[in-house]
C-alpha cells in the first residue's frame, strides 16, 4: 500500500483518491469495487442523476461560515455525512474496518459497519467510532436474534437493514475476472456462515455471491422487519427504498430513518437513481422519519444536492474505500476533512447557514 506522507500531490477532490486506489489495488479488486450490475446502466444514472441538480442560491443571507452540525437519529454529528456500510475492508487495506471506523470518529460522523465485515465488530466499536451495524436477513431467524443481542453488546447505536439484496446482482467484471476473496478473508460477523463458498468456485456464479446467498435468506418481508423493530431497541434504519409507498410501509413497520439507495448500482441494473426518487419518497413520509441519499455521492456539492431534494444527510460509500486502500486511516480522515470543507463551502455559495437551510433551496434540472 502507499503510506499517507508518500501522496504527492495531496488529493484535492476525492476523485483524486480514486485515480490512487487505481494505481495501487490489483484491478480484479478495483473492478470489484468499481464495478455495478448487468450493464452497470444504474451505476452510471447516480452520477448523471445527480450533475442534473441545479441548486438555486439564495444572496444577501449574511452568511460567512455556515454550521455543519446535523442531528441523525437524535444524536448529533460534525456534518450530514455518514459512512456507508461496505463488505470485506481488509480487501483494499491491512487495517480495514477499524480504520475506517477511526477515520469517521475523528470526523465525528456515523461508521455504517457491514455484516460481511473481514473484522469482528467488537474490534470496530473498540474504536470509539459512533457504529450502526448494518444487517441482512440470516436464513435462521435465531441466529438474527443472538446477532442482535452481539450488535447491542458491542454498543452499537442504531440497526441498519439493508432490503434491496434478495439476491446478489448480477456483477459481470467479476463474473469476468472470476473475482474471489483471498483465502484469509473471512466474514468475521456471521454465525456459522459457509465461508468456503466466499473462496471457491461454481461456473457462472461468483464465490462471494454464492456465498452471499448460502448465508442469507432471500424472501424477507415486512412481517420480518415488523419482527425485528418488536424485538430491537435499537433504532431501526431501512437501507435500499426506492418507491415512496415501501418507504411508507417501512415507517409503520417502525423505521426510524430510511435510506433511498439503489445499492451503488450494484443491484437490480435499471432502477432510476436514488437522486431521482429521493422527493418523491420525502414527501411521501413527510416528518415521520429521517430519509438519507446513498449511492453516488462524490462530493460537497453533491451533499448540498441531496440537502436540497430532502435528505437529512447522506452516506458516501466508495470514496471512503478508495482512501482506505491509498493509505489507511491517515488517508480516510484526509478524505473525511476535504469533504467537510467542500460542504462547508457549498452551503456558503449556497447562502445556508447550516444542513437545515439548505433544505429549504429551489432545484430545477441543468444540462
Amino acid at each position: 500500500m502507499v503510506d499517507r506522507m508518500e501522496i504527492k500531490p495531496d488529493p484535492v477532490c476525492l476523485a483524486d483518491f480514486a485515480a490512487l486506489a487505481r494505481t495501487v489495488l490489483p484491478p480484479r479488486v478495483w473492478d470489484y469495487l468499481d464495478g455495478g450490475s448487468g450493464a452497470e446502466v444504474t451505476l452510471g444514472g447516480n452520477r448523471s442523476a445527480l450533475d442534473r441538480v441545479g441548486v438555486v442560491p439564495r444572496v444577501l443571507t449574511g452568511v460567512s461560515t455556515p454550521s455543519l452540525r446535523t442531528r441523525l437519529l437524535g444524536r448529533e454529528y460534525a456534518m450530514p455525512v455518514a459512512v456507508a456500510p461496505m463488505a470485506y475492508q481488509r480487501l483494499v487495506h491491512p487495517d480495514g474496518e477499524p480504520a475506517l471506523a477511526a477515520a469517521a470518529r475523528v470526523a465525528d460522523v456515523p461508521y455504517l459497519a457491514s455484516i460481511l465485515g473481514s473484522t469482528p465488530i467488537e474490534q470496530v466499536t473498540a474504536t470509539g467510532a459512533e457504529v450502526w451495524f448494518q444487517l441482512y436477513w440470516l436464513r435462521d431467524r435465531s441466529l438474527v436474534a443472538d446477532l442482535l443481542a452481539r450488535v447491542r453488546a458491542a454498543g452499537c447505536r442504531a440497526l441498519v437493514v439493508t432490503v434491496d439484496v434478495p439476491v446478489l446482482g448480477r456483477r459481470l467484471r467479476d463474473l469476468r475476472n472470476s473475482f474471489r476473496l483471498p483465502p484469509e478473508l473471512v466474514p468475521a460477523n456471521l454465525p456459522g456462515g459457509r465461508d468456503d463458498l466466499a473462496h471457491g468456485g461454481t461456473p457462472g456464479v461468483t464465490p462471494v455471491a454464492a456465498h452471499r446467498d448460502a448465508a442469507f435468506a432471500p424472501a424477507l418481508t415486512w412481517s420480518d422487519l415488523r419482527w425485528l423493530g418488536e424485538r430491537c431497541d435499537l433504532p431501526l434504519v431501512v437501507k435500499g427504498i426506492l418507491d415512496p409507498a415501501d418507504a411508507v410501509r417501512a415507517v409503520d413497520a417502525g423505521a426510524r430513518a430510511i435510506v433511498v439507495s439503489n445499492h451503488g448500482g450494484r443491484q437490480l441494473d435499471g432502477a432510476p437513481a436514488s437522486a431521482t426518487m429521493l422527493p418523491e419518497v420525502v414527501a411521501a413520509v413527510g416528518d415521520r422519519c429521517e430519509v438519507l441519499l446513498d449511492s453516488g455521492i462524490r462530493s460537497g456539492v453533491d451533499v448540498l444536492r441531496a440537502l436540497a431534494l430532502g435528505a437529512a444527510g447522506v452516506l458516501v460509500g466508495r470514496p471512503m474505500l478508495w482512501a482506505l486502500a491509498v493509505g489507511g486511516q491517515p488517508a480516510a480522515s484526509s478524505a473525511l476533512a476535504l469533504l467537510a470543507a467542500e460542504v462547508r463551502d457549498a452551503l456558503a455559495l449556497a447562502g445556508c447557514a447550516d444542513p437545515a437551510s439548505a433544505r429549504r433551496l429551489r432545484t430545477v434540472p441543468v444540462g
